[in-house]
């Protein structure tokens, strides 16, 4: 099973950052949580840093998993875990360097894009309030 993380980085303003895959990518243009594969001998969070340098040049500051779903994505043989964090960067001025293009959005606007299938459950969870990023961050510091 290949592990993968993903970043639900909320601003003080409440608003989520979400990026679109590029149009040469497998589900082209469809939305996502910055993220990627865990590779060999890497921690989550490890990864989970290292893929917001790549895919961003963002530093993340501090991380807490929510919560994992597994998927199998159509015609692949393969089954996915994928594990969501809270996550809080250093700076907010992101750079996408590897989307088709990146927005902030409130939690009540992530129904409105095409995400990918194992992102449902999660997104549900927090247009309805009962996930809120910022407050299990803080929760955590307590």
């Amino acid at each position: 099973m290949r592990v993968v993380v993903a970043a639900v980085i909320e601003r003080a303003d409440r608003r989520i950052l979400i990026g679109q895959r590029r149009k040469a990518d497998s589900s082209a243009l469809k939305w996502e949580f910055p993220g990627g594969k865990m590779e060999e001998g890497e921690t989550p969070e490890a990864a989970l840093a290292r893929e917001l340098r790549e895919e961003l040049r963002a530093t993340l500051a501090k991380s807490v998993e929510l919560g994992r779903v597994q998927h199998n994505y159509a015609g692949r043989d393969e089954q996915f875990e994928i594990r969501f964090f809270a996550a809080a960067l250093e700076d907010y001025a992101v750079h996408p360097l590897s989307f088709e293009q990146i927005a902030w959005v409130l939690p009540k606007e992530l129904g409105q894009y095409d995400f990918l299938a194992a992102n449902k459950q999660i997104i549900a969870r927090l247009a309805t309030g009962q996930i809120k990023p910022s407050e299990i961050l803080q929760a955590q510091e307590d």
